[in-house]
């Protein structure tokens, strides 16, 4: 019988990130970003069958012989909590752990810039986290949560799906909710907590019209509101806000975004050439006066090249990103060319042949 905690307890000493269980395949891990397969007994559909009698919580009330697709919360004490994914598959069904610490990393130990901490200093507007599965936006915004649990008498309030960090009050009170448990949906979730007396809102993910307005509206009326999307790259972003809306009512919505939005920042994590530990890099887009102008007028695309003309940290390519990581040392060019999103202009920054503008005093 496959014993479950035993196998999440030696996955997580040896820093996989996520583990597969498949019916009738070996185990694997995620290591540093590469799957390995465990030597070790095929998963049998019975084993499935246990683990999401053992893992699933009684409140999501589902009968397992009927699931298709679930996510939730496990907890193996004193090792650590993960984020649990079921789906069936053309043989019986696959589970995947991610592994959520129990400790909530400061931005020095995510090796992120400090300059993150200037969202958590607003007292309205929403903050967006962008990027794709397994970029690390989770992790991100728990530590942008933890600055503001340390440093300010809040309360803040996460609407999740599911919780996944978990914040013990500290400066501030935080309350925590997820999808399906505590409240139906995202949209349901930010009706009722604006009832709570609320300062800081996280929503774990923008899915859709509703849930996007929902969140605008809350962070229009004195909250500051953090929330993620899956898209490639800040301006990519802010077209697939605006792609939320009909044709006939997308400048009038993109209005609305630049006099609330504080910025979107975009994250990859990339192999470093430490044994191939994974280092982020990060695509910044503050709404300063010039941004909020072009969103207004529907600029979207001139957008980037401003991006790309200026030194200043809070408008940062990914290019500009990953090729410090690699003047640094700390990624290979070859890491470098592959994560951008404008492979000519990076191969043109590593040969000395691209120069940055220095940006005029109106976009500081």
């Amino acid at each position: 019988m496959f014993d479950l905690d035993d196998f999440l307890t030696k996955a997580h000493k040896a820093k996989a990130s996520d583990v597969h269980l498949s019916c009738g395949k070996n185990p694997s891990l995620r290591i540093n970003g590469e799957i390995y397969k465990i030597t070790a007994p095929a998963i049998e559909a019975g084993d499935i069958k246990n683990i999401l009698e053992q893992t699933v919580p009684k409140e999501y009330g589902v009968d397992i012989s009927t699931l298709q697709d679930l996510d939730y919360i496990y907890e193996v004490k004193g090792v650590s909590r993960f984020r649990v994914n079921f789906c069936r598959d053309i043989f019986y069904g696959k589970l995947t752990f991610r592994v959520i610490p129990y400790h909530i990393k400061t931005l020095d130990e995510l090796k992120l810039p400090e300059f993150l901490k200037t969202y958590t200093q607003f007292n309205n507007g929403i903050v967006f986290v962008t990027g794709a599965t397994g970029s690390g936006k989770s992790t991100t915004l728990s530590s942008l949560i933890e600055i503001i649990n340390e440093t300010q008498k809040k309360h803040i309030i996460t609407i999740e799906d599911p919780v996944e960090f978990v914040h013990d009050d500290k400066k501030s009170i935080v309350t925590q909710r997820s999808l399906d448990i505590d409240v139906k949906d995202f949209k349901t979730g930010i009706k009722y907590a604006l009832r709570q007396d609320p300062d800081i809102m996280l929503v774990g993910e923008i899915r859709d019209l509703d849930t996007l307005l929902s969140a605008i509206e809350a962070s229009e009326t004195g909250h500051l509101v953090f929330s993620t999307l899956h898209t490639n790259g800040t301006v990519a972003a802010l077209d697939r806000l605006k792609g939320f809306l009909p044709e006939s009512g997308q400048e009038l919505f993109l209005k609305r975004l630049a006099n609330c939005i504080r910025g979107i920042v975009h994250q990859q994590l990339v192999p470093s050439t430490n044994k191939g530990a994974l280092v982020p890099a990060l695509e910044i887009l503050t709404f300063t006066s010039t941004i909020i102008d072009y969103v207004k007028n529907n600029k979207l695309k001139e957008i980037y090249p401003i991006m790309q003309k200026t030194t200043q940290q809070n408008l940062t390519t990914m290019n500009s990103s990953l090729y410090a990581l690699y003047q640094k040392g700390v990624i290979t060019k070859e890491t470098a060319i592959e994560y951008s999103f404008e492979k000519i202009e990076i191969e043109q920054m590593i040969k000395g042949i691209y120069r940055n503008a220095i940006a005029e005093e109106t976009l500081l």
